[in-house]
């Protein structure tokens, strides 16, 4: 079940995308992993935030939006593959007008996961938001080019 994310639930989302990005994530060495965990919260009242909730109220997810972008989608690992993040993206683009997306270029699973989901690579950036050299792939919904 989808519902907007509480401040109360800031330590469980931290904990579902620290083990989401450990899954999925190889290629961030551990001093940058451990960078953006210090920084983390600091993120999450910059989004509209909401998160997926199991029947035994545990967060198995969770999505991060603003202007009109999904700027954080991250499961619990052993949720991967359930539905979850295609429900979250159809929640995105139905309910919150999504229509982009940026994903690291080396998580090659989740570019594969948009690109199912309609989205396309438009542009190509050598580093990340942090100014570090993981590529970042900007993805719009329906975009007629690949870059």
């Amino acid at each position: 079940m989808i519902k907007k994310a509480e401040i109360e639930n800031y330590p469980e989302i931290q904990l579902v995308w620290e083990s989401s990005v450990k899954a999925t994530h190889h290629f961030l060495p551990e001093d940058y992993f451990q960078h953006i965990r210090s920084l983390f919260q600091t993120f999450l009242p910059a989004v509209d935030l909401y998160v997926d909730v199991d029947e035994t109220g545990e967060i198995t997810g969770f999505l991060g939006v603003a202007d009109g972008k999904i700027e954080m989608l991250f499961l619990h690992p052993r949720k991967i593959g359930a539905g979850i993040g295609r429900s979250f993206t159809h929640f995105a683009i139905d309910q919150l007008q999504v229509t982009k997306v940026d994903v690291n270029e080396q998580n090659e699973k989740a570019v594969e996961f948009y690109q199912r989901m309609g989205f396309k690579v438009v542009k190509r950036n050598e580093t990340d938001g942090l100014g570090k050299p993981f590529p970042i792939l900007e993805m719009v919904l329906g975009a007629d080019t690949n870059v």
